[in-house]
């Protein structure tokens, strides 16, 4: 149900992106000489970043002529953008996993990030630097597991230096449906969490490119494929002796030109002393990910704690607000609203009752309904018989009444006769003389009516917020 503005600029994005996935996983199978990892890489990323992915895709690998992909990828930048991918489209994939489930079980978002952290960080490693490039880097897994660990822990930590904030910032903002995996704006946040954290790793693959710690992009020319430069008559031999010596010498030798299946086998320049700044300085950026936003947000609440709340605009949430106060102080949620009252409809519509051997008997429902307060401007309240105020119930002293309320809300409610002389058990207090009425549930209010005068009627249950959202009337 699309129930705010952003809910239809993400319909447009995801559709866009499933488009622009679907057209780079063909392009890349069809058209482009590359190993079988990187293609995936960019089709995962395509999908997590939508269209970015697809112009970094055109931009940076894509082969543009038949057999020039080796000489159109040695730029480093390109180097930088294929390391990135290949981060992104590991690590991306583990946090995304991993935020589902931890928010699927309520746990809070500061163990969910750290939580994520560690889904990221093993699905990289394990998964994407060590499984999938085993036959490219030769060796046993074991070792590859050793030599990719310190690479993919420099671009873990920006990459979720970079996603942090923006989940923490965005997840417990105005609108928490993006705490909820059930919700089209948790994948939008998530998709712009993977933008900020391709951003922020970006710079540091470029470096490790450069110093031979990981590779960049690579192609594929296995003989006998469609790619072999056999096959590809366009090709000019002397681009193709350029290009061959640029995989050798240019962008750290990352490129890879491997006709015969040969290993992409890599020895780092990088200085110990220039390792431990550059994952010294990317620890900090995650540490400061990870903790700042706890300075303005509470983090130590879950999607359970809040439900997927949306907060009334202007509304100030601090590190401390605790969950039961952002339920209260929440405004009604859209997907909430069962009727939509007509602009020119008026409250305090008198009930007939019927008559029931001789007791007056009045149904009342307690629902979410759209209210206009002016013609063309409308509010979401709640309601006693869909009218604002509800309707007005005429009685005389010495009437036997009989109230059936019925609880519509997505919350429990109960209903208050004040100033009436009632019975104990029938006076509404919630939690002090009744339980509350649950949403779907019935209460029975049966008294004799002892006074004159004019009287009104309302919740008491969270009495102060939902009187406000509109559950009151008279009786008179």
């Amino acid at each position: 149900m699309l129930i705010q503005p952003i809910d239809y600029f993400l319909v447009a994005w995801f559709a866009v992106a499933i488009l622009s996935t679907i057209w780079v996983g063909w392009d890349q199978f069809r058209n482009n000489p590359e190993p079988a990892v990187m293609k995936w890489g960019f089709i995962l990323v395509t999908l997590y970043m939508g269209p970015l992915g697809l112009l970094l895709y055109v931009l940076a690998d894509k082969e543009p002529r038949p057999g020039t992909q080796e000489q159109f990828t040695v730029s480093l930048w390109k180097q930088g953008v294929g390391s990135t991918i290949h981060c992104v489209a590991g690590d991306a994939t583990g946090i995304i996993l991993a935020a589902a489930i931890t928010a699927a079980l309520g746990l809070p978002m500061r163990i969910d990030l750290i939580v994520e952290y560690l889904a990221g960080f093993a699905c990289g490693l394990f998964i994407f630097q060590s499984l999938f490039m085993k036959e490219m880097m030769g060796g046993r897994y074991r070792d590859n597991v050793r030599k990719t660990f310190l690479p993919e822990l420099i671009s873990m930590n920006a990459m979720m230096a970079g996603m942090a904030p923006v989940m923490s910032f965005l997840m417990m903002g105005r609108d928490m449906r993006a705490m909820v995996p059930t919700e089209l704006l948790f994948w939008g946040v998530m998709s712009l969490g993977v933008i900020a954290g391709f951003a922020v790793a970006y710079p540091v693959n470029v470096w490790m490119v450069e110093r031979k710690l990981k590779h960049g992009l690579m192609t594929e020319r296995k003989p006998g494929s469609r790619f072999d430069l056999q096959h590809v008559h366009a090709y000019d031999q002397r681009d193709h002796q350029a290009s061959h010596s640029a995989e050798h010498h240019g962008a750290g030798g990352a490129t890879g030109h491997d006709p015969g299946g040969k290993h992409h086998e890599m020895t780092t320049d990088a200085t110990r002393p220039q390792l431990a700044a550059v994952t010294g300085v990317t620890a900090l950026m995650l540490l400061a990910g990870l903790i700042v936003p706890g300075f303005y947000v509470n983090l130590s609440l879950s999607a359970h704690d809040v439900g997927g709340r949306i907060m009334p605009r202007g509304m100030i949430m601090d590190f401390d607000t605790p969950a039961a106060a952002m339920r209260d102080m929440a405004a009604i949620h859209p997907r909430h609203v069962s009727f939509h009252a007509a602009p020119g409809a008026r409250g305090d519509q008198a009930l007939a009752p019927r008559i029931e051997n001789g007791t007056k008997v009045f149904d009342i429902e307690a629902a979410v309904i759209r209210w206009h307060i002016l013609d063309d401007v409308h509010v979401d309240a709640y309601a006693f018989n869909r009218q604002i105020p509800g309707p007005r119930l005429r009685l005389v002293e010495g009437d036997r009444v009989r109230i059936n309320v019925r609880n519509l809300l997505p919350e429990s409610t109960t209903v208050h006769w004040h100033g009436l002389v009632v019975p104990n058990e029938m006076d509404g207090p919630a939690e002090i003389t009744q339980a509350p009425i649950p949403p779907g549930g019935t209460y029975v209010y049966e008294y004799t009516v002892q006074q004159l005068g004019t009287f009104f009627y309302h919740t008491h249950d969270h009495a102060d917020r939902q009187q406000t959202f509109g559950l009151y009337g008279a009786r008179s």
